[in-house]
């Protein structure tokens, strides 16, 4: 049952009753556990579900983010009572029945992010006819760090848990839990991969939505090496009981310290050079293989997904770590011999490539483009492919171009909250606006019907809805790259001899 009083949308969960708020039409319930605060006896363990709740509990303000990294100016570890694994819903009608629900996973690297940020609201996307939910999960060491004695992917279990709220719960805000659909970005469309393959996830979603998955998926060895590090800055063993008694500020901060100098780790190859510290880990139980392995071998052939990357995916990391005008050649060989099936190939396929676009295009292709790919490809069930190719109009002229994160304001609509003002300007262009619009339309029609507007992706055609000024339907388009990494088979990153 629910109502809406003078004093906001009252609704009852399984925990309890939950007071929420009314904004633009849409009925607001946020900060709601789904799961016990991880601390105390609780730390660095799988999550365990919320408590009742007597009375009315106020759901108008966002829960505190979970503990993160500092690197990209995040700040850091946050609400002292580990109050951190909540759950956010806006609801267009919550005597609806059975409206498609669509769940966000932020992304992040693995390392940061939080559902209350601004890019997120879901007002937009709910008043188009869909319950949209967000929620936290661990982040960095605490959620994904490989320490003996806990349970592995952590932050992937917190997703889990997340979605079997929803499963329980979201009838009461108007949603069918026979309709969900993730989606997620970055680190949220390789924690999507993940799941479709995790079988504690099976059954929780209906179809899924992949924007920009990323490659990186450790091997169990990798990441305890990692996790040993991470420990020894501490002064400790890499054992969970031991971890677990320093605050998880310090556990945050130790990650940082050793992702500053990962130089000094050779044996961690890609992950060393690629500066990338955590990432979910293949540990044979909570992640059985990496997600292309999985789906080829069948796993997850009744979720139905939607794929895709930006076209000029790696130019917004260029752009932040000063890179771009500084590619030497030596540098691009490098780039190359590290990440190239095959690095004389990669020069002839592209002939008039100078070294810092020879150094974008094998960033792109091996981080998200090829993995985007290759997750169509390799899916025995239904699969649409998209690629974004408007150019971002931040920063003026073409600088960013389609660069990773541009899905993000037109996924939502919010295009001048949070850092869509850096990708699309303070005052966004009206074809901003215009391609937010058939983006969602695009995404709630599959969430809706399974139908997303253009036909799936399949190996004769490779149909692909290009996401331009006048999106249309083509030939994969990048299909040089996609040649060159035909026989490349993504596995989990391992330590290096």
């Amino acid at each position: 049952m629910s109502a809406i009083g003078s004093a906001g949308p009252e609704v009852r969960v399984t925990t309890g009753r939950l007071r929420g708020r009314m904004e633009d039409g849409v009925a607001v319930f946020r900060g709601v556990p789904f799961a016990r605060p991880p601390v105390g006896d609780l730390r660095l363990a799988a999550p365990v579900p919320a408590e009742p709740w007597d009375g009315v509990r106020e759901a108008g303000a966002f829960g505190p983010p979970p503990p993160q990294s500092r690197l990209l100016g995040s700040s850091g570890a946050d609400g002292a009572d580990g109050d951190w694994l909540t759950v956010n819903v806006w609801s267009p009608d919550l005597g609806a029945a059975r409206l498609p629900v669509m769940v966000w996973i932020q992304g992040g690297g693995y390392m940061y992010g939080w559902s209350g940020d601004p890019v997120f609201d879901g007002r937009v996307l709910a008043r188009d006819g869909v319950i949209v939910v967000t929620f936290n999960y661990r982040l960095s060491a605490e959620g994904f760090g490989h320490f003996q004695g806990a349970p592995a992917n952590r932050g992937l279990l917190d997703q889990v848990a997340a979605l079997r709220w929803v499963h329980d719960n979201i009838a009461a805000f108007g949603g069918d839990p026979d309709r969900v659909t993730v989606f997620g970005e970055s680190a949220g469309a390789g924690s999507i991969a993940a799941l479709m393959v995790m079988p504690q996830a099976a059954g929780l979603f209906r179809r899924a939505i992949a924007q920009s998955v990323p490659s990186l998926f450790f091997s169990a060895e990798l990441a305890a090496d990692i996790a040993a590090a991470v420990a020894g800055e501490l002064g400790v063993a890499p054992i969970a009981s031991e971890v677990a008694r320093l605050s998880p500020e310090r556990l945050i901060n130790a990650g940082d310290t050793v992702a500053d100098k990962m130089g000094d780790f050779p044996q961690w190859g890609r992950v060393a050079y690629l500066q990338s510290l955590l990432a979910p880990v293949v540990d044979g139980e909570v992640l059985p293989a990496v997600p292309w392995r999985a789906l080829a071998d069948g796993a997850a052939r009744d979720v139905e997904l939607i794929v895709g990357h930006t076209r000029d995916e790696y130019r917004l990391f260029m752009i932040i770590k000063g890179d771009t005008g500084q590619i030497t050649a030596e540098r691009a060989a490098t780039a190359l011999r590290e990440l190239a099936p095959d690095a004389e190939a990669y020069r002839a396929a592209y002939p008039g490539a100078g070294e810092e676009r020879l150094y974008e295009l094998v960033h792109s292709d091996w981080v998200f483009r090829m993995p985007s790919v290759q997750l169509a490809e390799t899916h025995q069930g239904r699969a649409h492919l998209y690629e974004l190719t408007w150019p971002a109009s931040g920063m003026g002229g073409d600088v960013l171009g389609a660069c990773h994160g541009l899905g993000l304001p037109l996924t939502f609509g919010n295009l001048t909250a949070g850092a869509a003002g850096f990708l699309l300007g303070q005052e966004p262009p009206p074809a901003a606006a215009e391609l937010s619009a058939r983006v969602r339309a695009a995404w709630i029609a599959f969430a809706t019907t399974g139908d997303p507007g253009w036909p799936a992706y399949e190996p004769q055609n490779r149909h692909t809805w290009v996401i331009d000024t006048e999106p249309g339907i083509a030939a994969y388009p990048e299909e040089v790259s996609r040649e060159l990494w035909a026989g490349h088979a993504f596995a989990p990153l391992t330590l290096r001899a």
